[in-house]
């Protein structure tokens, strides 16, 4: 059975200061206003995710990544971002840290895909390779959708947005409640005349590609030294 990562949804909007409650300056990363005389310690701010720090994601993100090359031409990989906790350690410092897939500006929306209560015995990573691939591939398209403003990944067939799901899953499927250990794939719930399907494995949009599209991405592989 697959594990799901929880976590607070976010706003999306990262960095810069700005005007808001008591018209005081409002820092983004801590959601409290920050003013003469305050002397708490202030969050460092969201930064590129350490490279190795997070291995299954980073892995996860890198599957992900692909489809996002194939289905979204000129659009540059998503990253992974680490933003501090907001808990204070007994030290002055914080504790920890959330990471999101967020566009290579460093904006990201929604859940976070790390442990959301490491204190509970959760893992700090999802601990199988299929749910990291399941919460990275949802938060990849909430980013995407909400920030690019478009949906993504589409059905060729149905034309209608796909969501990662377990492979083999029904109509009735739901991450909470329902037990599937298949692997992740975009799956479409069709239309009225169909039932819901598996359009592919996540990673594997670019076989689903008509023709054409699937040439020029084989072009573009090879100009950029992925091909042989």
């Amino acid at each position: 059975m697959r594990r799901t990562v929880e976590g607070a949804t976010d706003n999306g909007r990262r960095g810069g200061s700005d005007r808001g409650w008591e018209d005081a300056r409002v820092n983004h990363f801590s959601y409290r206003p920050i003013g003469p005389g305050d002397d708490r310690p202030r969050l460092p701010e969201p930064r590129p995710a350490e490279p190795g720090r997070w291995p299954m994601l980073e892995a996860a993100l890198a599957v992900v990544n692909r489809d996002v090359t194939a289905t979204l031409p000129g659009q540059e990989p998503l990253i992974l971002m680490a933003v501090p906790s907001h808990e204070p350690t007994p030290q002055g410092g914080f504790d920890g840290e959330q990471v999101h897939v967020a566009l290579p500006d460093g904006r990201w929306h929604g859940n976070q895909v790390n442990a959301y209560d490491p204190e509970e015995g959760d893992p700090e990573e999802p601990d199988d390779e299929e749910t990291a691939l399941s919460v990275v591939a949802d938060a990849a398209q909430s980013t995407l959708m909400e920030l690019l403003w478009q949906t993504w990944p589409i059905c060729p067939e149905h034309k209608l947005g796909t969501h990662p799901r377990p492979a083999g899953s029904t109509e009735d499927w739901y991450e909470t409640t329902t037990q599937a250990d298949g692997p992740t794939v975009w799956w479409c719930r069709g239309d009225q005349d169909s039932h819901g399907h598996d359009l592919c494995r996540v990673g594997e949009l670019a076989g689903t590609l008509p023709g054409k599209e699937r040439r020029a991405l084989r072009r573009a592989e090879r100009a950029r030294g992925e091909r042989p």
